[in-house]
C-alpha cells in the first residue's frame, strides 16, 4: 500500500510541475503556511541541509531515510489549530450576451390610412438600438474569505466564499437621431420594435404624432371646395408602446458566486517542495439579467404608467458537484514560495430562464418561466507567490483561471411575441472567469 501511494504521488506532482527540487545544504530553510486557492495552508520544509530525494522515515528510494519535520514560521506544524484568509480579487470573463436588433428607426402604419398597407413602415429603418452597442467585458472587483483547521499531520480542511461585484452594461436611443438627420416628416425621430400579441393596455397614447386627426388624400379647389373628402387619420394609427417610441434603453447586468467545503492532504514532500491533494464540493452561481425599457409620448409630451413598458431576461445557473485536484508548493528563498494548484470538477447546473414584459403602473404583466438540469464539467487552476513576513502571517498575490463546458447563453434576449415569450437561449461551449488575486492569512 505504501508503494502504490508514492506511485501516484509521483504522478501528481508531475502534473503539476515535476518532480519536486530536492535542497542540498539548505541550512537555516525557512518555509511557511499558505492559504493555497482552495483555502487549505500549504507548509514549506524548515529541515536543515544535508540531505536530498523525498525525506520520509520509511525509507523512500533515493532519500536518505530521514525525517523531514515543518517548521514554520506560523508555528510548530505538529501543532493543530484554526486559521483564516482574505483576498481583494479582480475577475473577468466570457462575454454572454447575443447580437440581436432592438430597434429601428421609424413608425409602422398600423391602419394603413398613410401608406395604403397595413404595417409599412415609414422612415429609414436604420438600426437604433442594438445589444451589440452595450460594450465588452470589463475587471470586476470582489472579495474572497474563508476559516479551515490545520491537522498535526499538515493536512486541513477550510470552507470558503468569493463573490465577484455586479457589472452593469447600458445603452440607448431616442428622439435625437444622429446629427438631426431625418426626412422632411420627422419619420426617423421615432423608434419602433415589432413586439406583437400585446394587450390594449400596452397600446400607448392615442396621438403621438400630428398626422393623428388630420385628412389625407383631401383636394380642396380654390374657391375652397372640397373636390375630394379625403380620410382622416385615426387616433392610434400608431398603436403600441413599441411602435412611435420616443426613448428605447437596454441594460446588462451580471454577478459571480463561489462557494466550497474541502481540504487537502499531504502526498510527498522534499526539503524545498511538497505535493499535496486537494478535494470537496463547490457551488457556482452565474446571475444574468437583460433588461429593455421603451417609452412613448403623447403630443402634449406626457409618458410614464401607461405609455411606458419593460421587459427583463432573467438566466441563473447554479452548479453543485466533487472537484479533485493537486498542488505542488515550492520554497524559493527569502521568505518566498511559489505554488500551482490544478482542479477538476463535475458539476450539475439547475438553470432557471425567466422573461416578461410589465406596463409601467405595473397593472399588467406578461411571464414566461422554464427550468432545466444541465451536466457541466469544469477544471481550473491557479498560480500564486507567497510571502512570510513574520510568524503567524502570510501574503500571497496570484492569478486564478476557470473554464466552464456546457453552459447557457441568452443568444437573442428579447423574445418579441408578448402572447408566448420565446427569447433564443443557447449553449456556451466554453466559458472562462479569470482574475487576480492579493490577500493574506494567519494562523492562530
Amino acid at each position: 500500500m505504501r508503494s502504490n501511494r508514492y506511485i501516484w504521488a509521483l504522478v501528481l506532482s508531475a502534473l503539476v510541475g515535476g518532480t519536486p527540487a530536492f535542497a542540498q545544504g539548505t541550512s537555516g530553510l525557512l518555509g511557511g503556511s499558505s492559504v493555497g486557492p482552495n483555502g487549505g495552508f500549504a507548509n514549506y520544509s524548515g529541515s536543515g541541509g544535508g540531505g536530498e530525494g523525498l525525506i520520509d522515515g520509511g525509507g523512500v528510494p533515493g532519500s536518505d531515510g530521514r525525517l523531514s519535520y515543518f517548521t514554520a514560521p506560523l508555528g510548530n506544524p505538529a501543532k493543530q489549530g484554526p486559521f483564516a484568509f482574505m483576498d481583494a480579487t479582480v475577475y473577468t470573463q466570457t462575454w454572454t450576451l447575443g447580437r440581436q436588433v432592438v430597434a429601428v428607426r421609424g413608425l409602422r402604419d398600423t391602419t394603413g390610412v398613410l401608406t395604403g398597407t397595413p404595417g409599412t413602415l415609414i422612415g429609414s429603418g436604420t438600426t437604433a438600438l442594438f445589444t451589440g452597442d452595450l460594450g465588452r467585458t470589463e475587471y470586476a472587483p470582489g472579495v474572497n474569505i474563508g476559516l479551515g483547521w490545520k491537522f498535526d499531520d499538515g493536512s486541513s480542511v477550510h470552507a470558503r466564499i468569493m463573490h465577484i461585484a455586479g457589472q452593469t452594461w447600458g445603452a440607448s436611443a431616442s428622439l435625437a437621431a444622429p446629427y438631426a438627420r431625418s426626412g422632411p416628416n420627422l419619420a426617423d425621430t421615432f423608434l419602433v420594435s415589432d413586439v406583437f400579441n400585446f394587450p390594449p393596455q400596452f397600446g400607448g397614447p392615442l396621438r403621438k404624432t400630428a398626422f393623428e386627426g388630420t385628412f389625407v388624400g383631401r383636394v380642396i379647389d380654390a374657391a375652397g371646395n372640397v373636390i375630394e373628402p379625403g380620410e382622416i387619420v385615426p387616433d392610434g394609427a400608431f398603436y403600441g408602446i413599441w411602435n412611435g417610441a420616443s426613448n428605447m434603453s437596454i441594460e446588462f447586468k451580471r454577478w459571480y458566486t463561489e462557494a466550497e467545503i474541502g481540504g487537502r492532504t499531504p502526498l510527498f514532500e522534499s526539503n524545498s517542495s511538497k505535493v499535496y491533494g486537494i478535494g470537496g464540493v463547490r457551488y457556482h452561481m452565474f446571475m444574468e439579467r437583460f433588461r429593455w425599457l421603451a417609452q412613448s409620448f403623447d403630443l402634449a409630451g406626457n409618458t410614464g404608467g401607461r405609455f411606458e413598458a419593460t421587459y427583463d431576461n432573467i438566466l441563473s445557473q447554479r452548479m453543485y458537484g466533487p472537484y479533485i485536484g493537486c498542488s505542488h508548493d515550492l520554497y524559493l528563498k527569502n521568505n518566498f514560495s511559489v505554488s500551482v494548484d490544478l482542479t477538476g470538477e463535475m458539476l450539475i447546473n439547475f438553470v432557471r430562464e425567466r422573461a416578461y414584459y410589465k406596463l409601467g403602473d405595473e397593472t399588467v404583466q406578461a411571464k414566461r418561466a422554464r427550468n432545466a438540469i444541465d451536466l457541466v464539467p469544469a477544471a481550473g487552476g491557479s498560480v500564486n507567490l507567497w510571502w512570510y513576513p513574520v510568524r503567524g502571517v502570510q501574503m500571497r498575490v496570484g492569478y486564478t483561471a476557470n473554464t466552464f463546458f456546457n453552459t447557457r447563453n441568452m443568444d437573442e434576449p428579447i423574445g418579441f411575441n408578448y402572447g408566448a415569450i420565446d427569447p433564443a437561449y443557447g449553449r456556451q461551449a466554453f466559458r472562462l472567469i479569470h482574475g487576480l488575486n492579493i490577500g493574506f492569512g494567519v494562523f492562530f
